[in-house]
């Protein structure tokens, strides 16, 4: 049985009491029907897999949930039915179909399931939902009425061989014919190619028609940001599968490398990770929305890498949350894609380029989301030559995850992070464990923690850093309490009257402001130190009284 998922989720058998909590069934039901629809199985405590040994459920709910979710919802499907697990035990279950149309509360409320969590729709983003969700996918539309069989060969056919050699397609589907295989990615639909299709396997006449296929731009720039060089793929006669392969070969920058002392050899390292790159087209094409126009640009500048896809972000998606959520917004195409192994599973995207970037000593990329489009942009810098051999030495030794190798390429390029900047170099939300990302890292020594709660900080083991040669700048963003103590009394001494802020500036800016504030109210309190004024006005002396 699965843990709880974008399809899935599951409710204590403490829901099915007295009073149950309705709202809150009718919210997570709207949730999954304006998503991909899912599953809801009441009689399962999180964390677990089967409901309590002897547990059943009463006949007497199926009517009655059927009957609440109806007065509670709109455009809302469900189907509970009681089963049972394994163990014998029983659970109910809960299956809410995708809604063709916009879903909501009875009380005008509208919810999203995205990754494991229900969100909810407000604002502009409820027109974005409803323009997102038509009651048929773009993809599989027949609008041109293109006939089925005008479809251009060569492309069908190196389609027809990628599927049938990839590994991740089972044996059922490779034994399809040609026309089944059509019809099994949604590629046409009764006598007509759907939009998809042409798009595609269609011939380049079609796939202009269409209005939206894509168009790419390469622009390089110098260092004045003077336009140097321009290339483009805009005569339709490419698939969005060929594109990537296209562009990557045609831009000869792409193929320049740094060249890195390494003890008596040298180490080369592309100014521009192949895997990083085709990673981020992939995520143009497949991503963006083809029910509009826009061309994919590739902005070329001597320190950087940007690209830039029209439309925003799927709804539920943010540059806060990208390496935690997952949502398809062309569902066939990214099929088609993972299929022909021209992406990895769905979600894992941008936890791979993090994973790149940072095995490099580079900056993780950034992204920015306009009204009309979005921006990531990845940097050719290497940070830290030194982090390169110290990832590759952690992970050879210990076989580290992806999180904890993102997590330690973080710490690494870092003197130190505090619970709270960790949390936001990873896209958490506040209240999110760092607990997946840390993994064993502590276990294996390779981090050390240091305060608690709220001001946890983690560095990587100081002798981890020297056996692998990699030096940091000495700061004072760990130092000991009573030394930070020391350090505030000498500044008073010789610059009494100042301001917190004041002596924040001149002792040491890289402390968070509030560790010295706190320890600036432990002196106060301890009578070692005297203030005047309130707030942004107070003013500190030395204590000539203290002890």
């Amino acid at each position: 049985m699965p843990l709880e998922t974008e399809e899935y989720d599951q409710k204590s058998l403490k829901f099915l009491s007295k009073k149950p909590d309705w709202q809150e069934l009718a919210k997570d039901c709207v949730c999954f029907a304006n998503a991909r629809g899912g599953a809801i199985r009441i009689g399962i405590e999180d964390g677990e897999t089967q409901p309590p040994d002897g547990q059943t459920i009463s006949l007497h709910w199926i009517e009655r949930i059927s009957k609440r979710i109806s007065e509670l919802t709109l455009n809302v499907t469900i189907a509970p039915r009681i089963e049972t697990a394994a163990n014998g035990s029983q659970y109910l279950h809960i299956a809410i179909s995708r809604a063709p149309n916009v879903a909501s509360t009875s009380d005008g409320r509208y919810y999203l399931r995205v990754a494991d969590a229900c969100k909810p729709v407000l604002g502009d983003d409820v027109l974005r939902l409803i323009n997102e969700r038509p009651t048929a996918p773009w993809e599989t539309l027949t609008t041109l009425q293109v006939a089925r069989h005008q479809i251009d060969p060569g492309k069908f056919s190196a389609f027809c061989d990628g599927i049938r050699t990839s590994d991740r397609v089972k044996t059922s589907v490779k034994e399809k014919t040609d026309t089944e295989l059509l019809d099994h990615y949604f590629l046409a639909q009764g006598d007509w190619l759907t939009n998809l299709g042409i798009l595609c396997v269609g011939q380049r006449s079609d796939r202009a028609r269409l209005g939206t296929a894509p168009v790419v731009q390469f622009l390089k720039y110098n260092q004045q940001e003077q336009k140097v060089n321009k290339l483009l793929w805009d005569d339709f006669s490419l698939s969005p599968m060929e594109l990537v392969e296209v562009v990557w070969m045609e831009i000869p920058d792409f193929r320049e490398r740094y060249e890195l002392p390494d003890g008596l050899f040298r180490q080369f390292l592309p100014l521009y990770d192949e895997g990083v790159v085709r990673e981020l087209l992939v995520n143009a094409l497949v991503h963006r929305p083809y029910s509009q126009r826009g061309d994919i640009f590739l902005n070329l500048f001597p320190d950087r890498l940007q690209i830039v896809n029209p439309g925003p972000l799927p709804l539920g998606v943010t540059p806060q949350n990208v390496l935690h959520s997952t949502v398809r917004r062309n569902e066939n195409l990214a099929r088609i894609f993972h299929d022909l192994k021209l992406m990895e599973r769905e979600g894992s995207g941008f936890d791979q380029i993090y994973e790149i970037l940072l095995s490099q000593g580079r900056r993780p990329p950034v992204l920015k989301e306009g009204s009309d489009r979005v921006a990531v942009t990845i940097y050719r810098q290497v940070l830290k030559q030194e982090v390169i051999n110290l990832l590759a030495i952690c992970d050879q030794q210990y076989q580290l995850t992806q999180r904890e190798k993102i997590t330690l390429g973080l710490l690494a390029q870092q003197e130190s992070l505090s619970t709270r900047e960790l949390s936001q170099q990873l896209c958490l939300s506040e209240g999110q464990p760092l607990t997946s990302w840390l993994g064993q890292l502590l276990d294996f020594n390779l981090i050390v923690q240091t305060g608690q709660t709220k001001g946890t900080r983690y560095y990587v083991n100081p002798d981890l850093l020297r056996s692998a040669q990699v030096y940091q700048r000495t700061t004072l963003q760990r130092i000991e309490p009573h030394r930070l103590k020391a350090l505030i009394l000498e500044d008073l001494r010789h610059y009494p009257g100042s301001s917190s802020s004041e002596i924040h500036r001149r002792i040491a800016p890289e402390i968070e402001y509030m560790k010295l504030y706190r320890t600036i109210a432990e002196l106060a309190k301890a009578q070692r130190i005297r203030y005047e004024g309130q707030n942004r006005w107070r003013r500190y002396w030395l204590n000539e009284r203290s002890p």
